[in-house]
């Protein structure tokens, strides 16, 4: 299958010298799928296979987008809003309040990831915004890769590289929960100066797209998990619905509403992130006996095929952009990337943490989440352009920290 990829790959660079570009993209799509296939023989590069079927997917979307932009009348960007809170419900379903523990056990260390997270990425992105001369809405949306928080990724990359994966849990989960406040505050000092940046409608955004989801997770969780005592579930069911409550008053801010449509909303959050994950997690509880292994298959499934629908969307929705100022947005990102991961690692080398934590403080904050950049760019109606930087970041952070993740793991760290 490697051959064969290098067979099409080349062939589809001959089509491209010889003019003939509708024999080339199927060339190289046929490329890229035998490539993410052939990969699979291997054990240290079985883990690229899925960032080469999300570039199969980039491929597809760029020589093909009329496919991918809208079917009949339905537009397929309404599907990525659904798609990242099913992906941010998976991640709440495997999360507890034990993995906010971490902040009690290693204070040094998360209190020196969240800060690195909020400010290193921003002003970095910052920085190649203005020395490249992007076009103001190409810059917002490298700002706005660098203002979100850090993903589920960084915290593979962590295990992988056998750093300190409890620490890389916390500063997630924290930067996370803080993001619906500073990504917005984030964006409206640095990327105000591109675009015009609603502060409320991006709070309310993330609250929905994300810390509505993990809410809905840590519920089905906690019906599904045996061992949470009468005591904890109560404590946690009475806390999560001021989560709601909070959303709806910043509904009522961001969308200028009155009291019943505040009520009405929150009665829709309370139906759809509260009552549903309780009956689904009984139900679940009670159809396979607390079997979670089932239920990461499906939403790990979900997850990634979801995130490489996303990235081909935005991808065919910015195609035109993509042309002009492609290959220098690529190159941008790399960059924006490496320089997270060095100053990550160096900032925690100079504080004096040990070798794990380094490591672990260069994934938090050199890998964003591009899934919240690309609902968000959405939410704003700016996918073809803001959401450009996130569609191109997110495979590529893959791909370079999997290459770190594996060189380091070749090293070991001596306890």
């Amino acid at each position: 299958m490697l051959i064969l990829s290098a067979l099409l790959i080349v062939s589809s660079l001959i089509s491209y010298f010889l003019g003939n570009i509708t024999l080339m993209g199927w060339l190289l799509i046929g490329g890229f799928i035998s490539l993410a296939t052939g990969v699979r023989g291997f054990g240290s590069l079985k883990g690229l296979s899925y960032t080469l079927w999300i570039f199969t997917a980039v491929v597809v979307s760029m020589f093909y987008p009329q496919y991918l932009t809208q079917i009949g009348n339905f537009k397929l960007s309404r599907l990525i809003t659904p798609l990242l809170q099913l992906i941010m419900f998976g991640m709440g379903s495997q999360m507890s309040f034990n993995d906010f523990t971490g902040i009690i056990r290693m204070p040094k260390g998360v209190i020196i990831g969240v800060i690195a997270q909020f400010t290193v990425m921003p002003l970095i992105a910052l920085a190649i915004a203005g020395i490249f001369n992007f076009p103001p809405e190409i810059a917002a949306g490298i700002i706005l890769i660098g203002c979100v928080p850090s993903g589920l990724a960084s915290n593979v990359m962590s295990f992988l590289a056998r750093a300190n994966v409890p620490l890389a849990v916390t500063i997630s989960a924290i930067t996370t929960l803080l993001s619906p406040l500073i990504t917005p505050l984030l964006m409206e000092k640095l990327a105000g100066q591109f675009i015009d940046i609603d502060f409320w409608s991006m709070m309310l955004d993330i609250l929905n797209m994300i810390i509505l989801p993990i809410v809905a997770g840590f519920i089905f969780n906690l019906f599904l998990k045996r061992e949470a005592s009468l005591r904890s579930k109560s404590i946690q069911l009475i806390a999560y619905p001021f989560v709601m409550i909070l959303t709806g008053l910043v509904y009522v801010k961001a969308k200028d509403a009155s009291m019943a449509q505040f009520m009405i909303q929150l009665l829709k959050m309370l139906l759809i992130f509260y009552l549903l994950p309780m009956a689904g997690g009984t139900l679940f509880l009670k159809a396979f006996g607390g079997d979670k292994s089932i239920m990461e298959k499906i939403l790990s499934m979900v997850s990634m095929v979801g995130i490489a629908l996303i990235v081909a969307v935005i991808t065919a929705s910015g195609r035109d952009s993509l042309m002009s100022v492609g290959l220098l947005l690529v190159c941008t990102s790399i960059l924006h990337n490496f320089t997270g991961y060095t100053v990550g690692y160096l900032l925690a080398w100079l504080l004096r943490m040990p070798e794990r934590d380094r490591r672990t403080i260069a994934f938090e904050v050199g890998m964003q989440n591009g899934g919240l950049a690309s609902g968000l760019a959405n939410q704003m109606g700016k996918l073809a352009t803001v959401g450009l930087a996130p569609a191109i970041f997110g495979p590529l952070m893959n791909i370079t920290g999997s290459v770190l993740a594996n060189w380091w793991r070749g090293k070991p760290v001596k306890d």
